[in-house]
């Protein structure tokens, strides 16, 4: 079978949607293998079978992610939330130390280290992050893809402004992984949620840390964060994890039940070949604009396409059957691998209505 064709029996076998979908950006379509496993999980759990297969899930969906982001599995830890993650990563920092933010970057990815009071916190436009970095600069936080309106960070140049400057790097890939290639051996620490590109549950976070773990303390530890879990669970954790794995959270698993084979369903796909689709459609959205006279926020590369002073238009075309978000007055639509020419072009002829 064709590679082409392929792609679309894996999508056409796995969804089904009721709506012109083009809200990925908040939440991801489930595919059909993972609300079946969803269905077992709660079974398993309703029949008072053990749990040993739903914690295998964990282990399963950590070393998917691993794959989709280049990096050996003992390197990445699972946990709930990116706010999380990033908690962990302020609280490594000295007091004093200088944090290099994009302006208006997702809340997650900032808001840690703005709590914590004593740290420097520059916030500059995204355009001018790799630029900024400079001799002093402990830590740069951005994120891979603007979840506002999708403008995706000049990542290389980032990635040579802070190792020119001996600064590290903290990227969140939470608007990206699933369509664009991770590579996240090339920071120092990075993290994405489950329920966006990944097309998993809610309430699974990954996060990926250097060999050495990068000086980080996990202070978040639970049980699941030794060496032993099963003989962690009273007093404290007497031997940590020797893996990454010393940075997971309780897992939730009938997430990781389902999430395992949301991941699956990306490796089978291919990222170029999700990527290369993802931003066909984007474009031809973007030429449609055009040719209506609306002019999106220049995201070049990226699947997520914002149109300003269309968001009033939201809740118009939800009544239509269409999902899009209102982020900030913008109308922002997010093209996945479910999606259509036929979506991009019903979405345009509702917008020139």
């Amino acid at each position: 079978m064709e590679t082409a064709e392929r792609f679309e029996s894996l999508v056409r076998a796995e969804f089904a949607p009721k709506s012109v979908y083009l809200n990925t950006a908040s939440n991801g379509l489930l595919p059909a293998r993972t609300v079946a496993a969803l269905q077992q999980a709660a079974l398993v759990r309703a029949e008072g079978r053990p749990l040993t297969a739903l914690h295998a899930d964990v282990e399963e969906a950590r070393a998917s992610f691993a794959r989709l982001a280049g990096v050996p599995a003992d390197r990445v830890a699972a946990g709930a939330s990116v706010a999380a993650h990033t908690g962990v990563v302020a609280a490594s920092l000295p007091a004093g130390a200088e944090v290099l933010t994009a302006e208006d970057d997702f809340t997650s990815v900032l808001n840690p280290f703005h709590v914590r009071g004593d740290l420097k916190v520059r916030t500059v436009p995204l355009e001018r992050i790799a630029e900024s970095v400079r001799p002093g600069t402990a830590l740069v936080a951005v994120s891979a893809a603007q979840s506002a309106d999708g403008r995706v960070a000049d990542l290389p140049a980032l990635r040579e402004a802070a190792r020119d400057h001996g600064a590290r790097t903290y990227v969140d890939f939470s608007q990206a992984a699933g369509w664009l290639p991770m590579e996240a051996d090339a920071y120092d620490f990075t993290a994405a949620v489950g329920f966006k590109w990944l097309m998993g549950p809610h309430g699974a976070a990954f996060l990926v840390v250097p060999e050495d773990f990068g000086g980080l303390t996990p202070i978040l530890a639970g049980w699941v964060a030794g060496e032993n879990p099963w003989d962690s669970c009273y007093g404290p954790v007497a031997e940590l994890a020797h893996s990454a794995r010393r940075f997971d959270l309780t897992h939730a698993l009938f997430t990781y039940a389902g999430l395992r084979h949301s991941l699956a369903l990306i490796e089978e796909l291919g990222v170029d070949a999700v990527h290369a689709h993802d931003l066909a459609l984007a474009d031809r959205f973007r030429a449609g604009l055009a040719r209506l006279g609306h002019a999106p926020v220049p995201a070049p590369g990226s699947a997520i396409v914002s149109v300003p002073g269309l968001g009033v238009r939201q809740p118009g075309l939800s009544a239509a059957g269409i999902e899009v978000s209102n982020r900030a007055g913008n109308l922002r639509a997010a093209f996945h691998l479910y999606n259509t020419a036929a979506d991009v072009d019903r979405l345009l002829d509702v917008l020139s209505g």
